[in-house]
């Protein structure tokens, strides 16, 4: 598969290195209005995890200021829009009309009904959403358990997602630009939520706000029956101390299966490994390899070039299911504030 990534910044830069590891794809073109990125100096670039960005060579790849050359460019299999939230149903939309597939980074879009019209308008297998999570193998682990029963079917969730101050994502609070934590956060839970246990129909959140926005919260979804219990909190904490937080336990029938990972700011971390506690008292810690982030998107990758070839899209890249996540999110408005800010 013959890509081409829209948007050099930090996820531009962690969809290239995927990119030079997996052998199924490669970069073919990139767009950047940067010119020091079009020239190849990603030295720029830093995230909160993964190598800092580097010089690349740019000497066999074709390089763009804008999309709409890309867009011509006959050697491009898919484009990968790695581009801010605010700018991909656009940016969609102009893959769509020129016939080109795409893979669009979460969040399909800032609110449900652009994204669900995004997933509707975009035909059969044009688009993909690259939603993480599921391919993280601490959280993979649920999926595949949900997919093929090995544990009965999940009953009960709860999921955890908190952040210090986001000071380096500029209007991070802003609906329209970033949408703030549900958005921006808590989308890969929603996400996950609605692969394990279906459309819930709706939410009770208590939640502080910053610029009316959801900042802190808590939530406990309905899903019409005494079966399914599930609950998701975070977001932003005012503390710079509090670097990242991530984390879930959740039951099936016949085991319940706990992870936590913690970072700080001194660089110290806490770790719950993926444990599973079988309903007849065993216990297992399977392991993962190496922890290595970006092996990741190495998968996500991997399934993308799978779909070009094959045309079927795996559900956890479905832009109809990154609309429900979409729809999750704004289930959790809160009914009062705890703060007003």
């Amino acid at each position: 598969m013959r890509a081409g990534i829209v948007g050099v910044g930090f996820m531009g830069w962690i969809h290239y290195l995927a990119y030079q590891r997996s052998p199924n794809a490669e970069v073919v073109a990139f767009c950047s209005s940067n010119p020091a990125k079009r020239a190849g100096d990603w030295t720029s670039i830093q995230g909160n995890f993964g190598p800092p960005g580097e010089k690349i060579d740019v000497s066999s790849i074709n390089v763009y200021e804008t999309i709409e050359g890309m867009l011509t460019d006959e050697s491009i299999d898919m484009i990968d829009i790695c581009l801010p939230p605010a700018m991909h149903a656009e940016a969609i939309d102009a893959c769509v009309r020129s016939g080109k597939r795409c893979l669009c980074e979460k969040p399909l879009a800032l609110d449900a009904t652009t994204a669900t019209r995004l997933a509707t308008d975009s035909g059969s297998g044009n688009l993909a959403v690259a939603h993480i999570l599921p391919l993280m193998p601490e959280f993979k682990i649920l999926v595949d358990a949900a997919e093929d029963g090995r544990y009965g079917k999940p009953t009960a969730g709860r999921f955890k997602r908190t952040i210090g101050p986001p000071d380096w994502i500029p209007d991070f609070y802003d609906a329209a630009k970033v949408g703030g934590p549900l958005v921006d956060l808590h989308v890969h839970d929603a996400h996950l939520i609605r692969l394990l246990f279906g459309m819930p129909k709706s939410a009770t959140t208590a939640s502080q706000r910053r610029c009316g926005v959801p900042k802190f919260y808590e939530t406990v979804f309905d899903f019409g029956n005494d079966e399914t219990v599930v609950s998701a909190g975070g977001g932003v904490i005012d503390s710079s101390a509090r670097g990242f937080t991530h984390g879930y336990e959740v039951s099936f029938e016949n085991a319940t299966i706990q992870f936590e990972f913690a970072g700080y700011a001194d660089g110290s971390t806490a770790l719950i490994p993926v444990t599973i506690m079988h309903n007849d008292g065993r216990v297992e810690r399977p392991e993962f390899g190496d922890g290595d982030p970006v092996d990741a998107f190495v998968h996500e990758i991997n399934a993308v070039a799978k779909w070009i070839d094959e045309g079927v899209v795996s559900p956890f890249l479905d832009p109809r299911i990154a609309a429900d996540a979409l729809a999750i999110c704004e289930m959790q408005m809160p009914k009062r504030d705890l703060n007003t800010m």
